[in-house]
């Protein structure tokens, strides 16, 4: 009977690792370029059992719930008429630091000028490499070209930078809506030249509010199914003792 209990107690650990993520992806719904996360479930170890375990049969332990990597499909393209915004249009991702000088990609392409006169990000992470504007200048004299060149009245000041891994699933996520190359994902390298910056648009959220929503009630009803099967093994096992005496 423990058997019972440990499989239903590992099923509402996956269950509430599900409802996790999806809280998570519903929570970054209308953030900019968030790429939701892909769930699976995995069997636990499996052990010999029944009267002839010669014959090969096993007994599951249960599930657990394993992350599947991002959802990387464009999302809608919103535009906003604001110069240093732009959207991604193809596969890739602009290249940032992160706050402790690390490289990392993000979709997030909602771009501001810092006090130093900066580009970055609109949670303050510069672009890798950084791009800093002249002094005095407002950000309706940036314009930025499809192939990211930044422009200031007309003369060419940097570029920013777009970069594609191998296999994206494999992108570790950080946090500020940004992703870490692992070596799952491969290295970072220069995005397919079919890659273009749309300028004074973003790229919204791709969560499917609907579907989301449908797999947290799933999620939940699977979280309580597991409970009362705890609940009833832990009632059999009370009737067994009580037999037993």
């Amino acid at each position: 009977m423990l058997e019972g209990m440990y499989t239903a107690a590992a099923g509402m650990v996956a269950q509430q690792d599900r409802l996790d993520a999806v809280s998570n992806d519903l929570a970054n719904a209308n953030t900019t370029g968030y790429k939701e996360v892909r769930m699976g479930f995995r069997d636990l170890l499996y052990q010999a059992g029944g009267q002839d375990a010669a014959a090969g049969v096993q007994l599951g332990v249960g599930a657990a719930a394993t992350a599947m990597g991002r959802n990387t499909s464009e999302g809608a393209i919103a535009e906003t008429q604001q110069p240093l915004d732009v959207a991604i249009e193809g596969p890739g991702f602009i290249s940032v630091k992160d706050t402790n000088g690390k490289p990392a990609l993000t979709r997030d392409g909602a771009l501001r000028l810092d006090d130093k006169g900066q580009l970055t990000t609109d949670q303050g992470l510069e672009l890798n490499p950084p791009i800093t504007v002249p002094a005095g200048t407002q950000p309706s004299d940036v314009s930025i070209g499809s192939d990211g060149t930044v422009s200031v009245a007309g003369k060419s000041i940097g570029q920013i930078k777009l970069l594609d891994v191998q296999a994206t699933s494999g992108l570790a996520g950080g946090p500020n809506n940004i992703f870490y190359a692992t070596a799952a994902s491969g290295p970072a390298r220069a995005a397919a030249k079919s890659t273009k910056l749309q300028s004074g648009a973003l790229e919204q959220s791709n969560v499917d509010l609907g579907q989301a929503m449908v797999s947290m009630i799933a999620a939940q009803r699977s979280y309580e199914l597991a409970s009362k099967a705890i609940t009833v093994q832990d009632e059999m096992m009370q009737t067994a003792n009580q037999v037993k005496k």
